[in-house]
């Protein structure tokens, strides 16, 4: 009798257990897809105004949405298989953690763009048309592709050339159980605190440098503080994004000092809050507090 009391508190644990964590995935795809939705109207509406598509600021907005949403996409993917415990071929894994990295480090090198393109803006707006043109703006998002692949490539020539660790061909996708050699940290390190320290100076520099002009300016007043809010919460997606490069070493410290559900439910609040938080900024920096997408192609030139 004992034990068929246990059993049957087992199930109805269970049942509480999956009915929790369907509640979990709901609350987390809701916002996900609310924000590709969002993300998709914008990209629509800068591709359909031909004047969105020259104006350098315009086009370093829509080249963001396309990274975030493209890393969102990505994030999902890897969520909802840690979500179903599913196992994933070795070379599509590599596939998609190359791709994250690659996608991440082209996000905070284009906050970097963004932070300039609003200081020459607001510091030398007599030459703004002429520094900030839209082949120079072009260029220089090839270049932080560049350099956003540097450690992709690098990953791969490794793991395909000296790499023989990972001899399974299905396996967990995460950076810990595909790249198990130290070489893979120690060039992750590197790379990205350069990456995050040198565009958090240009960030910092670029604050200052408008705060400043804000403060003497006669006029435009408005347009100089506007633009320091922007910058202040391009600041705020550079430090989200850098706490979401480091979760991985997080749980890997907490690992076995905690118990599954709550290690579950830690990655649940990660995932809300350092993953799809961040890419969610992009439309709140730039599209839904921007007059610019509801006003005639008329006006829109005089932004």
């Amino acid at each position: 009798m004992s034990n068929l009391n246990d059993s049957k508190a087992n199930i109805t644990q269970t049942v509480v257990m999956d009915r929790t964590e369907l509640v979990k995935m709901f609350l987390s795809m809701t916002p996900c897809v609310i924000f590709l939705y969002v993300n998709g109207v914008m990209l629509f509406t800068l591709s359909k105004k031909t004047v969105f598509q020259e104006m350098p600021r315009y086009m370093l907005f829509g080249h963001m949405l396309w990274v975030d949403t493209l890393n969102l996409c990505m994030s999902v993917v890897l969520y909802i298989c840690a979500f179903g415990s599913i196992l994933i071929m070795k070379n599509l894994c590599l596939f998609i953690l190359n791709c994250t990295a690659a996608l991440l480090h082209v996000s905070v090198l284009n906050l970097s763009l963004m932070s300039l393109e609003r200081y020459v803006a607001i510091c030398f707006p007599l030459r703004h048309a002429e520094i900030t043109t839209s082949e120079r703006t072009k260029m220089a998002i090839g270049v932080v592709w560049m350099m956003g692949l540097i450690q992709p490539l690098s990953d791969m020539i490794i793991f395909y050339a000296i790499d023989s660790t990972s001899a399974m061909m299905n396996l967990f996708c995460s950076r810990t159980t595909l790249f198990r050699l130290q070489i893979y940290k120690k060039l992750e390190i590197s790379i990205t605190c350069i990456f995050f320290v040198s565009v958090c100076f240009v960030i910092i520099f670029t604050y200052a440098s408008i705060a400043a002009v804000a403060k003497t300016a006669s006029s435009d007043k408005v347009s100089a503080k506007k633009a320091n809010k922007t910058v202040l919460l391009h600041l705020l997606q550079l430090v989200l994004g850098l706490i979401s490069l480091l979760l991985e070493p997080i749980f890997e410290a907490i690992y076995a000092h905690v118990d599954f559900n709550t290690l579950a439910n830690l990655m649940y609040f990660f995932f809300v809050v350092f993953i799809i938080f961040p890419r969610c900024l992009s439309p709140l920096v730039y599209g839904l507090r921007d007059q610019a997408f509801g006003c005639k192609p008329a006006q829109c030139c005089c932004i």
